[in-house]
């Protein structure tokens, strides 16, 4: 092992061979409350320079990421017995179900979720305390606290609470799951003529009053539960609507799972800055452009012990290479000797913090997990102050939460304040899972707003460009002419603008 990690308080578990490197890897747990259960698999990288598919259409062609790996995200759990619906209208437990099956999953389509056919993906189980959700048909879920279910009113976990930090939304007896009910799943036995008829893809999901939320119990016991990812990202379970775990490809392709693995198995590239190094000192490199951060942050906890970016920023700096930094964190004033030495040698570079709000109570329901934004705000000021143009990239704006002028204006003067070049606003996005994410947390949260985020995102993940433009003008307003420095377009230090392909790099998470 390096003698740059001798200064980690670690503990060696095993040694364990991950697919694409050539050298097994050492798996260490960190003595930190932040780091509980937590494995980190300390691996040599074949390459740092990641190229960016010509298809994003972004501003730069390179990055680098030093981690792969996520502490935030959710693991969902079924009991072995569960029917899921496979794509011919049969049935078959969740247990027996194998990577490749087709089955049942849904996908919104303009204004209604429709039944389609998708593929599972992955498999996994675990032991965990078990629940049962009962409903009036007499359907019986058995399933962990943090499974969701897709009930008339959003995505909902079989428990939770109001306030504190088990808060979310969760089952109560008021829901009705959606799904074609536990009668349409034909057993593996059935024929399969009368299997074919009870195929449903194509039809809209409807809530009805059979599939109303009886009683949620714990059973008092563990047990052992399974969990798939799909191609939408859910199945039939029992004949309702449930959510699966979603599986991000860079851990699939290292023989993770999709579930606690992405949240609990991170994989640290400790030799990126040498590699990185010997990459920028090849005759074929051409000194384009790097970008850090457009991906994971490379200031999230864990650096504060490997201290990558050290080596990578020295790396950058001896090639002369121009690159720039986008993070929540301000962890990344511990390089600020760095990153000024970048300025003054290679000239273009550039820092931004991404901070969608000041808004106490916005930020910590949107964002509890991130850094102050106040914190946020003082980095932007003693990078400035340390001659660093670092911008603010006020991300995601989001209607009827952050968008309103009192909201907006204090966080233009503070940016101002603080010295910030330039700054820039992008609309709130809704992909994937995260729209699900966003909208349960609406309809736990701001009912009131419901509608009107169906309505504005009722076309696709984006808002309509109207309320785009509307957003942008919010931002522009506030700034004063001459508050804020006009920077080149396209380079990596102009604000995304919404709408604009950038806006995939400037939101990184909601929660």
């Amino acid at each position: 092992m390096f003698v740059r990690w001798s200064n980690l308080t670690v503990e060696a578990e095993q040694q364990h061979r991950l697919p694409g490197y050539r050298d097994p890897a050492s798996v260490r747990q960190f003595d930190a409350p932040e780091a509980l259960d937590t494995r980190f698999y300390e691996v040599r990288a074949k390459s740092a320079l990641n190229k960016v598919p010509a298809a994003s259409q972004m501003p730069f062609r390179w990055t680098v990421n030093p981690y792969r790996g996520c502490s935030h995200a959710c693991s969902y759990c079924l009991g072995g017995e569960t029917l899921v619906l496979m794509a011919d209208g049969r049935a078959r437990t969740i247990s027996e179900l194998q990577v490749g099956d087709s089955i049942v999953g849904t996908r919104q389509e303009g204004a209604h979720r429709r039944f389609v056919e998708t593929q599972v993906l992955d498999k996994w189980s675990s032991i965990k305390p078990a629940w049962q959700v009962r409903l009036d048909d007499g359907t019986r879920l058995l399933a962990s606290a943090e499974h969701r279910f897709l009930s008339d009113r959003g995505w909902k976990h079989v428990t939770g609470a109001e306030r504190g930090p088990s808060t979310r939304p969760h089952l109560t007896l008021e829901d009705k799951l959606l799904g074609p009910g536990a009668d349409v799943a034909a057993p593996e036995r059935d024929d399969p003529a009368i299997s074919r008829r009870r195929t449903i893809i194509g039809a809209a999901l409807k809530a009805e009053e059979r599939l109303r939320v009886e009683s949620i119990r714990p059973l008092g016991m563990v047990m052992r539960m399974y969990d798939i990812t799909t191609g939408t990202e859910d199945f039939i379970a029992n004949g309702v609507v449930s959510h699966n775990c979603f599986a991000r490809p860079t851990h699939t392709y290292l023989g993770f799972n999709a579930g606690r693995d992405f949240e609990r198995e991170i994989v640290v590239k400790v030799n990126a800055p040498e590699v990185l190094r010997a990459e920028l000192a090849r005759p074929s490199w051409k000194g384009e452009h790097v970008a850090l951060g457009t991906n994971t942050d490379p200031y999230q906890w864990v650096e504060g012990r490997y201290r990558l970016m050290e080596g990578i920023w020295e790396a950058l700096l001896d090639a002369r290479n121009p690159c720039s930094i986008l993070t929540k964190s301000p962890l990344l004033l511990r390089d600020i000797e760095l990153m000024r030495r970048l300025r003054e040698r290679v000239g273009e570079f550039t820092a931004c913090l991404s901070i969608p709000t000041l808004d106490e109570k916005a930020w910590r329901e949107t964002e509890p997990r991130t850094p102050n934004p106040k914190a946020r705000l003082e980095a932007v000021a003693e990078l400035n102050r340390a001659g660093i143009p670092t911008g603010v990239l006020i991300a995601p704006l989001m209607p009827g939460i952050n968008d309103a002028p009192h909201q907006v204006e204090p966080l233009l003067a503070a940016a101002a304040e603080a010295g910030a070049t330039s700054v820039g606003g992008i609309a709130l996005h809704l992909r994937g899972e995260v729209r699900d994410v966003f909208m349960d947390w609406m309809r736990a949260k701001r009912p009131d707003l419901v509608p009107r985020y169906e309505e504005l995102y009722k076309r696709g993940a984006y808002a309509p460009k109207l309320e785009r433009e509307r957003l942008g003008r919010l931002v522009r307003k506030g700034g004063r002419p001459g508050r804020f420095r006009r920077v080149r377009p396209g380079s990596a230090e102009e604000p995304a603008r919404a709408g604009s392909p950038r806006e995939a790099a400037g939101q990184q998470s909601l929660f």
